[in-house]
């Protein structure tokens, strides 16, 4: 079912209420969400992106009941990855011949990934356009490694729409469409851990092409992103949001992720978040056992950290896997200006703390030498040691 998003623009994309996990099972949905696809019918019928390839058919069926699709002049794939370009082949059998209009590094991940077809490309770069009639045309802005190298976000004039695929969505599935429509609460928190999760390894990247797409002096009045609600009403607030966050954010928080085998290291864990409430009540604090809390959910409490403190006993002279596959993930979040302290039991040989020390440094974290390790279980004597680690934590 179409719906109208502006004048002779409309939405065509699939809401889905049953996702629960997204790119395999690496990111956590939890409202839903929806894969955003846009028909624009002016002089030249236009079809921006498509949509994932288990809703293939239900799309292009979908797509059949509100257009002769040989009428469509071109698609424009702003993005090659399979959540976007998903019903390509099968839309592509139908229409073969029909010209896309996309990257360089979109045709190698297109045929990548469905195989050397034939099909009409037509690269682009940033500041090429396209005339679609009615004194309207679009204009392509090279969007490289946001998150992808073949990404692009394509600007159409006269609306002054921004389809900016990746960029500035949400997994949020909103059956009314607009960003003024949502619960404004979901929304900007499904924003930022889209943005931490997904985005943040490219923030400098980000940073840049923000300022670039400012040079152009386009008037944007819309931002339709490839996932979630449209930003319709004060569009760009979520553009000064991200110009926010790409620059080592960070809130006046600590957040404490561990895990335990027999309680002790979860007992320093709550002795660390007690005192950091002593010391600085103003602070907000949050505890995380990381083998059972949603670690997006948990890499978004670290994004707003200012200091983050990481705690695992001693196991086969290392750390629980648990939290090293954590670690490994917060080494690929790339955050920025963040500090960090490590804590752990141990009963024999007690190298977790230095091995956290070490993973934290290499995940870009000043790591501070204050440490807890105890041996056994905490006593009063371990946690002496706590009003250190916090007082450096917090400076």
């Amino acid at each position: 079912m179409r719906k109208q998003v502006k004048n002779n623009v409309s939405w065509i994309g699939y809401t889905d209420w049953e996702l629960e996990s997204f790119h395999g099972d690496d990111y956590s949905i939890e409202n839903g969400s929806s894969q955003n696809s846009y028909l624009i019918e002016e002089e030249k019928t236009v079809l921006i992106d498509t949509i994932w390839s288990p809703h293939r058919f239900e799309f292009i069926e979908n797509l059949e009941k509100e257009i002769d699709i040989n009428k469509i002049d071109f698609i424009v794939a702003n993005h090659g990855e399979c959540d976007h370009s998903g019903s390509l082949p099968a839309l592509m059998e139908k229409i073969p011949d029909t010209p896309i209009y996309c990257t360089a590094n979109a045709v190698k991940s297109i045929e990548g990934q469905y195989g050397k077809n034939g099909w009409n490309f037509h690269v682009v770069k940033t500041g090429d356009s396209v005339e679609i009639g009615n004194g309207k045309k679009l204009i392509f802005v090279e969007m490289r490694m946001l998150h992808w190298p073949d990404s692009m976000a394509t600007f159409m004039t006269g609306d002054n729409i921004l389809f900016s695929n990746d960029a500035f969505g949400q997994h949020y599935a909103v059956e009314e469409l607009f960003n003024d429509k949502a619960n404004q609460c979901l929304l900007y928190k499904e924003a930022e851990k889209y943005f931490t999760n997904i985005l943040n390894p490219f923030a400098p990247i980000l940073t840049k092409k923000l300022e670039e797409i400012a040079g152009f002096n386009l008037t944007i009045e819309m931002i339709a992103p490839s996932h979630g609600a449209i930003w319709r009403e004060n569009p760009l607030q979520i553009v000064n949001k991200y110009a926010e966050w790409a620059k080592a954010y960070q809130e006046n928080q600590i957040t404490i992720a561990y895990d335990t085998m027999w309680e002790g290291t979860a007992k320093i864990a709550h002795e660390i978040a007690k005192e950091i409430h002593r010391q600085s009540p103003e602070t907000v604090v949050k505890v995380f056992n990381v083998a059972k809390a949603d670690k997006n959910d948990v890499m978004t409490e670290v994004f707003k950290s200012k200091a983050i403190a990481v705690g695992s006993p001693t196991v086969s002279n290392s750390i629980l896997s648990s939290v090293a596959g954590w670690l490994e993930f917060l080494k690929q979040l790339k955050f920025k200006n963040k500090k960090a302290a490590a804590f752990g039991c141990y009963g024999w040989s007690g190298e977790s703390v230095r091995i956290l020390q070490e993973r934290l440094k290499d995940a870009g974290f000043e790591t501070i030498e204050e440490n807890i390790r105890s041996q056994w279980n905490p006593e009063e004597s371990d946690f002496v040691a706590v009003d250190n680690l916090v007082k450096n934590l917090l400076k």
